[in-house]
């Protein structure tokens, strides 16, 4: 069977209705652009390879699932784009990617490996990691990269990193910080690197099999995403329970204690990998209803209608990216609400390089907390 054929088999283009519900529902149709997820479906059941993989339109698609949600028949549209990725990848075809495509060099360069990384210079001196074994692995993701990388959005996702740690350290667990975590390969496998993205995952399966660790907790939506579903094929018989540390903390509630405040109005941003893709929304939000003086006002759209940030795999940013995030960023305005919690740095990112805009500043400006870092500071 034709490498096309079976993409589309596996993911149940056949079952297409031609409703074009998909398209509706998508959030890059329906801000302005030109792509549309049907004609993609089209083109790969019928063989048409120029037309699924020609053109650069199939990395406009942002994978957040919305299409599938709207679905009636069930088709696995995500899944089709990236195995159609991975197809126009092996083709020769790649997009030119933000920022010069530095980011996905730097995860290239953690797949060859022998580059020396100082991952652990975050580390204060007041929080208490293991190196290598434990019970608990805490992964870290690239957040020490992500500061680096953009200092003109003052990003602090450090913060968020040093905050779950800290937690850990509350409820008397010293994790695993090791530091020879490499990048979990997201971003390369969702672009269609998939030889680097098992080069990747080998390492990184490995590392936590090796430190004995009975559960593993990370505050990336994409990491947690890629460690629960894309690191299936590379565990052997034993394998640790995977958690958002949202979900990790809303097990642990009753052993924390809070202080009251004052009263602060949040909203909650629901990550697509671990909202869609995962189906956790509950943790996240019972943890913030357990902080003394914090009141969760819903967006409008929220849940599994959430909006996509609009740029989780660094594969483009164009005007329909930032209208996307625009409109995300003056609804959670519209709630009156003065800080915007999320889930996953890479929201937190998106949405502070939209804040840059000199011309919309003061009409979608608002504070940003990660989850971890709202609870720390409720702290006792």
């Amino acid at each position: 069977m034709p490498d096309l054929a079976r993409a589309a088999k596996q993911a149940r283009t056949w079952a297409c209705y031609d409703c074009g519900k998909c398209t509706a529902a998508c959030p890059v149709a329906r801000i302005g652009g030109a792509y549309s997820p049907r004609r993609q479906v089209l083109a790969s059941n019928g063989g048409h390879r120029d037309q699924a993989l020609g053109t650069f339109e199939l990395f406009k698609c942002l994978t957040c699932s919305l299409c599938e949600l709207r679905c009636p028949t069930g088709v696995a549209y995500t899944d089709l784009v990236r195995e159609l990725r991975t197809l126009a990848y092996a083709d020769g075809i790649e997009p030119d990617c933000p920022h010069g495509g530095a980011l996905q060099s730097v995860m290239r360069m953690m797949a060859a490996g022998g580059t020396q990384q100082d991952r652990l210079a975050w580390l204060g001196g007041d929080l208490r990691t293991e190196p290598a074994k434990g019970a608990v692995f805490y992964w870290t993701g690239c957040a020490m990269y992500f500061d680096a990388f953009f200092p003109e959005y003052e990003m602090r996702t450090l913060e968020a990193t040093r905050a779950a740690v800290r937690l850990m350290n509350r409820l008397g667990v010293a994790p695993v910080v090791s530091p020879a975590e490499r990048c979990c390969g997201h971003d390369l496998l969702w672009n269609g690197d998939r030889r680097n993205f098992e080069l990747l995952a080998q390492h990184n399966a490995a590392l936590v099999a090796e430190s004995g660790a009975e559960t593993l907790v990370t505050s990336c939506a994409e990491c947690l995403r890629t460690w629960k579903v894309d690191y299936a094929p590379f565990w052997g018989a034993r394998r640790p329970r995977m958690l958002h540390v949202s979900e990790y903390l809303a097990e642990h509630l009753p052993e924390l204690t809070f202080k009251a405040d004052g009263a602060k109005r949040v909203t909650y941003q629901d990550p697509c990998r671990l909202g869609r893709h995962l189906g956790v929304y509950d943790p996240p939000r019972a943890v913030l209803g357990a902080l003394p003086g914090i009141e969760v006002a819903e967006m409008r759209r929220s849940g599994p209608t959430a909006m996509c940030c609009a740029g989780g795999t660094w594969l483009h940013c164009d005007r329909y990216v930032k209208r996307i995030q625009v409109e995300r960023l003056r609804e959670a305005r519209a709630t009156g609400a003065e800080v915007l919690v999320t889930a996953c740095p890479k929201c937190r990112i998106h949405f502070q390089c939209a804040m840059k805009d000199p011309s919309l500043e003061g009409e979608i400006a608002i504070e940003m907390r990660d989850v971890a870092e709202l609870v720390a500071d409720a702290l006792a």
